[in-house]
C-alpha cells in the first residue's frame, strides 16, 4: 500500500465487505489498527495490522466473482449466527461475500465477490443499474394495474422508480428494476392486492442466469467481469458529470431546471 486509504475503503478493497457494512463493523467494535478499537475516518498505511472480527486483513491476491443459482431458504448474509448464511451453503474455500441480497424466499442469480469496490460499484443505487425478475402471482394481472406498476408504487414512504414489464403470460411475467428496496416486488404486487407465488432473478446487469442448476455456482469469465466493470465505471463517470453540472448550476453558472427529471414511462 503506497498511500494512506480510509479504514471502509481499505476494508472494500480487500473484498472484507463494502464500505456500507464496514461502516456498521466500525461502529460495533469489530475493527481494530493496531490493537485499538477503529473509528470511522482512521486511516491505514503500509505496516498497520488491521482485525476484522478476531481475523488479520489483508489484500486479495486474486480477484473472484462468481454466480451463484440460490436455492429457496438461503439467506444472503455472511454472517454465520444465521443458520442458513450463504456462505456455509457454498462452502467456498476463500473469502467471499454476497453482492446484495435475495430474500429468502426467492431464488435465482446472485453474485459474489472478494472485491469489496466492485460490491460497492454494482450496489450503488444512483448507478440505476439493472436487475430482471420472473415474477409469478396468484392471478393474472390486469393490464391496467400492469401499466400503473411500470409508472411507479407508493411504497415504504417512497415512489418506486419506473420499471419495465415484459413477457407477460397469465399470471406470470418479467420486471427490470433499477432499484433493491426491501421486498420490492412483493410490496409492490401487494399494494394492488396480489400475491407473489415464485420469485426468481435471472439477471444483474450484463449476468444472467441462463441455464446454471440451482443450488450450484460458476466462475464468471473475464470477459464479463471486464464487461461489468465497464457498465459500473460508465455509471460512475456519468453520475460525477451530473453531479458537477449541479454544482455548476448552483453557483450560478450554469442552469439545471431539467436536471434528473423523470421521463414517463411509455
Amino acid at each position: 500500500m503506497e498511500e494512506k486509504l480510509r479504514i471502509n475503503k481499505y476494508l472494500s478493497q480487500c473484498g472484507v465487505c463494502s464500505r456500507r457494512e464496514a461502516d456498521r463493523m466500525i461502529e460495533n467494535g469489530m475493527i481494530l489498527i493496531n490493537g485499538k478499537k477503529a473509528v470511522k475516518g482512521d486511516m491505514v498505511q503500509a505496516g498497520d495490522c488491521v482485525m476484522a472480527e478476531g481475523r488479520q486483513v489483508k489484500r486479495q491476491e486474486k480477484e473472484i466473482v462468481i454466480a451463484f443459482h440460490k436455492p429457496a431458504g438461503v439467506v444472503c448474509t455472511s454472517s454465520r449466527k444465521e443458520k442458513n448464511n450463504i456462505i456455509d451453503f457454498l462452502s467456498f474455500p476463500e473469502r467471499i461475500y454476497p453482492v446484495g441480497r435475495l430474500d429468502k424466499d426467492s431464488t435465482g442469480l446472485i453474485l459474489l465477490t472478494n472485491n469489496g469496490q466492485l460490491m460497492d460499484d454494482i450496489l450503488r443505487g444512483s448507478n440505476y443499474h439493472e436487475k430482471e425478475y420472473v415474477v409469478t402471482l396468484n392471478r393474472p394481472m390486469t393490464p391496467e394495474v400492469l401499466a400503473a406498476m411500470e409508472q411507479g408504487v407508493p411504497i415504504l414512504d417512497t415512489m418506486t422508480r419506473p420499471c419495465r414489464i415484459t413477457h407477460r403470460q397469465g399470471a406470470k411475467f418479467h420486471i427490470i428494476l433499477t432499484q433493491g428496496l426491501n421486498r420490492q416486488i412483493r410490496r409492490m404486487c401487494e399494494y394492488f392486492g396480489y400475491r407473489v407465488r415464485i420469485l426468481k432473478r435471472i439477471r444483474v446487469m450484463n449476468i444472467c442466469l441462463d441455464d446454471l442448476p440451482e443450488g450450484q455456482w460458476r466462475y464468471l469469465t473475464e470477459q464479463e467481469i471486464a464487461r461489468l466493470k465497464r457498465e459500473c465505471n460508465k455509471k460512475v463517470v456519468n453520475r460525477e458529470n451530473r453531479e458537477s453540472v449541479r454544482k455548476r448550476g448552483n453557483d450560478g453558472t450554469g442552469s439545471t431546471a431539467h436536471e434528473g427529471a423523470r421521463k414517463p414511462v411509455k
